[in-house]
């Protein structure tokens, strides 16, 4: 009987066990770290997460079941205006929520409607929720599940409660590093574009800028420093602004990569070059910090790699709470970031002072 396709593709897939030689552990261990369980050491998990990325390993339903994994849902609501975010956490969370028995289901709300939304996402029997920005910061939304006691993880807040987990970078740090990657260049007027009120990365992004200029002994012009919204239509505006002072910035840092693109596209509209005339710099290490000319110098936030830690931490506390009174012991975690130097920075371009012409007598 001739063998089908799928069925040899079925055949060929990686098992547990190649997963396990892989990683130098057992299956069982292999098992645990894919059903989440407390009682393996990081360093074994991240072997473990390693060979089932390298592998492209997909645990079926049915390993899982035997493995003892219970199926969740998990909701993700949202409200992100920057869709390359979005799209890169929704990613992560699929990929993750796929390792992990989890059905995802998303729910989009607008600014004032999280009530709603939330009361949409329990009729629908979610186990716990995941909010990306800005609505981890949101108060509304935090009380809210805090009320129907529903695990939640606030992703990318500076001011998650105590009660709720969280997963973000250090933006201030992140933001001064940045800062002082462009004073090392020579730059003494750095513009900034701040990102959306309402969120806490804006302010963390912002004071390490304003921290980086104190420690440089720059000055803290406030007029170099333009509001911005994390889009890119705020991102023309601030960028217009800045350069129509009269002493223009030689480098501007935006609080993402929307409005880094958008000044980039200021600099070419006025004649500008980048980054010979002008240094942009953004943060997030989106899709478009590559799509764009010159590609972007930018801070490298993993998105989808937060978004799969997210998962993974409420699945975790999904299931401590079916087993005990407890959650989990670290809830808020700190992610990695890098700066991701490309093409849009330079040092600032010396001109000279223009020496007076000498005219020869008898020249005409």
């Amino acid at each position: 009987m001739k063998e089908s396709r799928g069925s040899r593709r079925q055949r060929n897939a990686p098992t547990i066990s190649d997963v396990a030689r892989h990683a130098g552990v057992s299956p069982m261990t292999v098992s645990r770290v894919i059903n989440a369980e407390s009682n393996v050491r990081a360093e074994t998990r991240r072997r473990v997460q390693e060979a089932i990325a390298t592998l492209h390993y997909a645990p079926s339903a049915a390993a899982r079941t035997l493995a003892g994994g219970e199926e969740f849902r998990l909701g993700v609501l949202h409200t992100n205006s920057s869709l390359f975010y979005f799209s890169e956490f929704l990613v992560g969370c699929l990929d993750q929520g796929s390792r992990q028995n989890c059905t995802m289901v998303i729910e989009k709300c607008e600014e004032g409607t999280e009530l709603a939304a939330i009361e949409h996402l329990l009729r629908g029997r979610v186990d716990g929720v995941l909010l990306p920005p800005p609505l981890g910061d949101s108060a509304t939304a935090l009380e809210a599940l805090r009320a129907r006691d529903v695990p939640v993880v606030a992703v990318s807040t500076g001011r998650a409660p105590e009660w709720a987990l969280s997963v973000s970078i250090d933006d201030r740090k992140a933001a001064y590093e940045m800062t002082r990657h462009l004073g090392a260049l020579g730059h003494r007027r750095i513009g900034f574009i701040t990102g959306a009120a309402n969120q806490t990365a804006s302010a963390e992004r912002l004071a390490g800028y304003r921290d980086a200029l104190a420690d440089m002994a720059l000055a803290a012009d406030e007029e170099l420093v333009a509001e911005g919204w994390f889009t890119y239509r705020s991102g023309l505006d601030a960028a217009e602004q800045l350069l129509e002072l009269a002493e223009a910035p030689s480098a501007v840092f935006a609080a993402n990569d929307d409005m880094a693109a958008a000044t980039v596209a200021i600099a070419h509209r006025r004649g500008l070059d980048v980054p010979g005339d002008l240094t942009v710099v953004g943060f997030d290490d989106s899709a478009l910090a590559t799509t764009i000319w010159p590609e972007l110098t930018t801070i490298r936030q993993p998105v989808s790699a937060m978004a799969r830690t997210a998962v993974d931490l409420l699945a975790r506390e999904i299931r401590a709470r079916k087993t005990s009174d407890a959650g989990l012991d670290h809830p808020h975690l700190l992610a990695d970031y890098q700066l991701v130097r490309r093409q849009s920075d330079a040092a600032p371009r010396r001109r000279p002072n223009a020496a007076p012409r000498r005219v020869q007598a008898g020249a005409v």
